[in-house]
């Protein structure tokens, strides 16, 4: 099968690329991609930024370079239920936004680790408080992210199953110290410079909290590589 991934960011597939074979780079004009066979199926990774908006634009930019079976949103998220830990592997029973929800293909993974099944649900920011995840919660949403339905709604319009996985990188009863969503760019990535500038007011804080997620990020990574190296439709 011939699996279109969907991320935000590079980081998100070293997980995938240390266990395929045959990766290879593609220039779409937008964005990160790369092509590799895992597990029997032919993938594009691609990433283009954080946000629905980023995320549609590279589906529309890769379906006419990879015909795709299917499109997967995928890579990291934050946990909205307590009960989520850290490499959590989610899969989507539905993406849904403030005011729509979309359908999900069902998908599963042989890994032998217990994979969660719940509502992912996207916003246009990076959600930071225990607050606000808590309101989240109560609408009954799993993780949040910024991405899937972006994804979905070009799937959608492409006519091609929408599947969604994502691994937890950040706690539900969390409220982050640094402001991330001050430290994103117009382009959907994250200024590091300016993360850095913002340590220097809690330094411990929020340096450790910076080297804490980037840890996280490598587990939740190998978590999603596990994933679809077992993967199963």
């Amino acid at each position: 099968m011939k699996i279109l991934a969907i991320a935000s960011d590079r980081m998100e597939f070293p997980g995938i690329l240390s266990r395929a074979e045959r990766t290879s780079r593609v220039g779409l004009g937008i964005g990160w991609a790369q092509t590799a066979f895992l597990g029997g199926n032919e993938l594009l990774l691609a990433a283009n930024g954080a946000g629905a908006g980023h995320a549609s634009a590279l589906v529309d930019r890769a379906l006419p370079v990879f015909k795709a079976d299917t499109v997967v949103s995928f890579g990291f998220c934050g946990a909205v239920r307590p009960d989520l830990g850290v490499g959590q592997l989610v899969v989507a029973s539905a993406v849904a936004t403030a005011d729509r929800e979309y359908p999900v293909w069902p998908v599963t993974s042989g890994t032998g680790r217990p994979v969660h099944t719940g509502v992912v649900r996207t916003v246009d920011h990076v959600v930071q408080t225990a607050e606000e995840k808590a309101r989240l919660r109560e609408t009954g949403a799993s993780v949040v992210e910024m991405e899937a339905a972006g994804v979905a709604e070009r799937a959608s319009a492409h006519r091609l199953p929408f599947w969604c996985v994502k691994s937890v990188t950040d706690l539900g009863n969390e409220t982050l110290a640094n402001d991330y969503n001050r430290a994103l760019r117009e382009d959907g990535h994250f200024d590091t410079i300016v993360l850095l500038r913002g340590t220097l007011r809690q330094p411990f804080v929020r340096t450790r909290e910076l080297l804490r997620l980037r840890e996280r990020c490598v587990q939740a990574a190998g978590m999603l590589g596990d994933f679809f190296a077992n993967l199963r439709f």
